[in-house]
Parts: C-alpha cells; structure tokens; sequence
C-alpha cells in the first residue's frame, strides 16, 4: 500500500482478552502492520487485569492526541468512551471482541483492514450518549440500560456465549422464577404511565446482545433515548420475540410500547435488577437521560445522521464541503 497521508498520532488501547486471548499476539501485529500502512503512529496500551484504562485515556489526550483507537469488545469501548466526554477527542474502534455491538451500530468494519482503513476514510460523526442514575451510582452507556428479566439473565447469557454451558441451568431456572413488576414511570418530567411488565429496555443504539435488533429506527443522533416497555408479555413470549430478533430484522409487536424521551424516571415494585452496557448497576428507581451529541466517533457512511467532518493528518477535525 503506498502511503498517501501525513503522520497521523493515535493512542491505541488494545484489550487482549476481548475475543479469543490466544490469537491476541498476531492480531495486535495485524493491527499496527494496517496502521502503519495507513501512516497512523499509535502509542500502544494493552489493556489487562487492572489496568487504568480511564487515566490512560486522560493522559493521552492532555498530551495533545486527538484520535483514541481502541480494539477490543463494547466493554472497552465503553470504558474508554466514558473517559472521552467532554474532551475534543475522536474515538476509533477496532472491533475484536465477541458482540461489537457498537461497531455494528455505526457501520464500521469487522476486519481489522476495513476497521483500519475508516480511521482515514470514514466520518467524523457526534453521537447522543446515555445516563442512568440508581441510587449514588451514575454510569454513562452507548447501546442499552435494562431493567427486570433481561438484567437478571444477561450473567448466564454471557457465560454461555462465552462457552460455559454450565449456565444454562442457570438460565433456565432465572426465566422459570420471574415475576412482573409494577412500574410508575415519568417521561419527560410530567408524563406518568403505570404498567406492569418483565422488562423494560432502554436503547441508545439499534443493537445489544447477540445482535439483537431493538428495532429499525432506533437513532443515536436524535437527542432522546428509545424506551420500550414489554408489558402484558410471558416469559415465553419474551423469549419468541428474542429469538426472532437476533440476527435479522426487528419483530414488531403490539404489546410492546415505545416511547421517545428526553429522561425519565422508572418506580418499580418488585424492585427490578437494572444493567447498563452489561454492567449490573443496582435495584429500585432509576433516572435516565441523554446527553446529545456527547461523543465524537469516526465512522461508516451508513450511520443515521450526516457527516460532521474527517480527522485531518494532525488530528484536528476537518468540516466538509
């Protein structure tokens, strides 16, 4: 490949235990051989058990690197999206993990040359980030925020995906011994809704899980989150819609509500487990909100919003014409 740009400084946190640990070392070859090729010079940080991703992140970007580049799985993107809000910086994401949830959501590659290759060619996007605050505890998310059975199943569900069958049991006895809860919520500050339902999904991007489809018209740009309330739906009806759902087209249901929101405030009774981004974040009432255009991304053409601008050789943002 000949080389048509300037030197472009990069930090590139590397996650060596996403995906399968023992193709890690050639993987992280591949990946500085393509940077390389593309005149992209990153400062390598290989993320391991703990590792202080946020202060690395920190200290890149006060030192002046405006590109962050992380190759591993949603919970590294995540962690290292958290410690870029509110700073000037772009997030890359090479995607090496299980799910890449996020990359699929942004339409960026799943090889590592096409991943590479968008941190030259693809758009400079801003993108609407989620807030959940349960009790002291505040998390910003990308994907989802859970509430109710999805919460109390995703550790099991995890593991399995992961090759521990032994959690099917597990599973099955959580969906076995659920019960709905009863919910007061408020959208928006002044609408209230009572209901009774399993879960209750709160959804920053179209997919979660095993590329489950939330449902087409999900936007991370819009500035609101996408509520879904799955009320009036079994257990076995829950796991039908799910099914349906992973790796295709969205199913749609009647009994699924929908709501566009700005924040709102979840009461339930009994008090429903909530997760964020499949990071278990407490019990009982939960306030959400979003913070729009919060995140600076490089990606795909195939996103929902309009590109803002590209990273010019020197990291600093480029608008186009």
């Amino acid at each position: 490949m000949t080389a048509t740009h300037r030197p472009l400084q990069a930090k590139l946190i590397y996650n060596a235990m996403a995906g399968r640990p023992e193709e890690s070392p050639p993987q992280l070859a591949s990946i500085l051989a393509e940077m390389q090729g593309r005149q992209i010079l990153p400062e390598v940080y290989v993320v391991l058990p703990n590792s202080r991703v946020e202060a690395a992140v920190h200290s890149a970007i006060r030192r002046g690197i405006n590109l962050v580049v992380v190759a591993g799985g949603d919970g590294t993107v995540d962690s290292v999206a958290g410690a870029m809000l509110g700073s000037s910086a772009t997030l890359g994401i090479i995607p090496t993990g299980t799910r890449n949830n996020v990359a699929l959501s942004l339409g960026i590659p799943s090889d590592i040359a096409g991943a590479v290759a968008q941190l030259r060619d693809g758009h400079r996007r801003r993108i609407d980030v989620g807030y959940v605050r349960s009790g002291r505890a505040n998390r910003c998310f990308l994907e989802a925020a859970t509430l109710g059975l999805l919460s109390d199943l995703y550790p099991a569900a995890d593991d399995i995906q992961h090759g521990d069958l032994a959690q099917i049991g597990n599973l099955l006895a959580t969906l076995v011994s659920a019960t709905a809860s009863r919910l007061r919520m408020i959208l928006d500050g002044s609408k209230r809704l009572d209901t009774t339902a399993h879960v209750v999904l709160i959804a920053n991007m179209p997919y979660l899980g095993p590329h489950f489809q939330v449902a087409p018209d999900v936007s991370f740009s819009d500035g609101r989150l996408d509520v879904f309330v799955y009320s009036e739906m079994s257990t076995v009806d829950l796991i039908s819609h799910a099914v349906q759902s992973t790796g295709g087209a969205a199913v749609e249901d009647t009994r699924i509500k929908h709501y566009r929101v700005k924040s709102l405030t979840i009461h339930s009774s009994p008090r429903m487990p909530v997760l964020t981004d499949g990071v278990p974040h407490g019990q009982g009432s939960v306030r959400a909100f979003v913070r729009p255009r919060a995140l600076a991304v490089m990606a795909g053409a195939a996103m929902d919003s309009k590109p803002e601008a590209s990273l010019a050789s020197d990291g600093a943002v480029t608008s186009h014409a």
